[in-house]
């Protein structure tokens, strides 16, 4: 019988591994071509592996709570048709072995070790999930390391975690600091009881992931945010007279935001230094590529940020028409894993709520993130061929936080002003 390998595929820019959280079909269920059979969880995004063909399901080379890499053999079906030499790979095996598809037992990975011992990542790797769900609890890596020695059964799970709190942290260091050098955050402690007129409510995956990539950005990169105001009302007028023929013609509504894009790729050209990642050994990655993420939020009040890539090779039309998919499908959870990472520059409105302005912390590993204001009726001056007047305009406010390290003031306020500049001086495309 033909035996077919499924493995871990690529998921996107960074990512090389992820957690197996559940296995959605049993070893000799019978599976369908693109039925779900695995769920995985990186550090950015959850997602499915869809069965190759159909067959049944005769393997599984990683148990839940396990870290393949991309490009690992994860499971095999047999989709019982004959062929003439079978050859199903496991991921320990040799040149000169026989075609083996048991994966060793877990004991010969993960050996009773003491507390003393130090604990090699390589040999008892700890999920990203289950690093990020232990540091939004305020348990280090230390302590992950010396609860997985002790216990000596491999992958930790959320329930280890959440035992190792109620056992009140025997391993907690004290004098443990942050990154920055600051005493550790005092929290209420991890039995806090809820008092009268409170409720305790436990963080979802994605919103823990969320807190830690918020404060992560904030500890490596130091925010300066600077506003502009644009007087948009030419755009306003252009766009209220073409949405509805944009809308037949296209298919898709001509919302602001791709407009927004075209200005900051426009910008991002001018001043290819926004559009860059700081590397730790002070070394500036300078981007040829513009990828830009949208910040979209979600109905359950979390926040995803899908990116539309190359961006630049993109017209009015194919933007609005890739900015609708993606959020669309964002709302849903359809994303692929690749679809959220790699971005550039991101954009997040903070007008859908009604908001004039904010400070928006950056995308790690971005430069700069700039946040958009509500459309606001003002008053302002026009100036009509020398002559000064009072008006009804349309404003925008725009703030952009930017990385300090490699962003001066000058520099980001320059940034920020041109796109300001290109919203007030719209030139719309003859064709879109």
């Amino acid at each position: 019988m033909a035996k077919i390998e499924v493995e871990l595929p690529a998921m996107g820019e960074g990512i090389i591994e992820a957690t197996i959280t559940r296995w959605l079909a049993d070893i000799n269920v019978t599976v369908e071509e693109d039925d779900p059979i695995v769920e995985i969880a990186t550090d950015k995004v959850d997602s499915e592996i869809p069965a190759p063909v159909s067959g049944v399901l005769i393997k599984q080379f990683f148990s839940e709570g396990e870290i393949p890499k991309v490009g690992e053999i994860i499971a095999v079906i047999d989709d019982g048709k004959e062929e003439q030499e079978e050859t199903v790979k496991t991921k320990d095996e040799q040149p000169t072995a026989n075609v083996e598809v048991n994966k060793p037992e877990k004991q010969t990975f993960h050996k009773p070790v003491s507390l003393n011992q130090s604990f090699p990542e390589e040999k008892h790797p700890i999920s990203p999930f289950i690093r990020q769900f232990a540091r939004a609890r305020g348990v280090s890596v230390k302590e992950l390391k010396e609860i997985q020695g002790v216990q000596a059964k491999g992958q930790l799970t959320k329930n280890d975690i959440y035992e190792y709190i109620k056992a009140g942290r025997p391993y907690r260091d004290l004098k443990t600091t942050t990154q920055v050098g600051t005493d550790t955050p005092k929290y209420p402690s991890e039995d806090y009881q809820p008092r009268e007129g409170e409720e305790l409510l436990v963080l979802d995956r994605t919103r823990s992931l969320i807190a830690e990539h918020m404060v992560r950005s904030v500890q490596i990169a130091p925010h300066v945010t600077s506003f502009v105001e644009a007087d948009i009302t030419a755009l306003v007028n252009w766009r209220n007279n073409a949405k509805q023929n944009f809308k037949e013609k296209e298919g898709v509504n001509l919302t602001y935001t791709p407009i927004l894009v075209e200005a900051v790729i426009q910008a991002l050209k001018e001043f290819p230094r926004i559009n860059a990642s700081l590397l730790q050994n002070n070394k500036l990655i300078l981007k040829k590529y513009i990828h830009i993420g949208i910040a979209t939020a979600l109905p359950d009040n979390n926040l995803i940020v899908p990116v539309v890539k190359h961006a630049d090779r993109l017209s009015l039309s194919k933007l609005a028409l890739a900015i609708s998919d993606l959020t669309s499908r964002a709302r849903t959870g359809e994303l692929k894993p690749s679809e959220i990472t790699g971005g550039t520059f991101t954009i997040t409105n903070l007008g859908m709520t009604g908001n004039i302005s904010g400070t928006p912390i950056i995308n790690q590993p971005e430069s700069a993130i700039l946040a958009v204001g509500a459309i606001k009726k003002k008053p302002g001056v026009v100036n009509n061929n020398g002559t000064l007047s009072i008006g009804i305009r349309d404003i925008l406010t725009l703030s952009l936080s930017y990385d300090h390290r490699i962003v001066d003031g000058a520099l980001g306020g320059a940034f920020l002003s041109r796109i300001g500049e290109l919203l007030e001086n719209y030139s719309p495309p003859k064709s879109y």
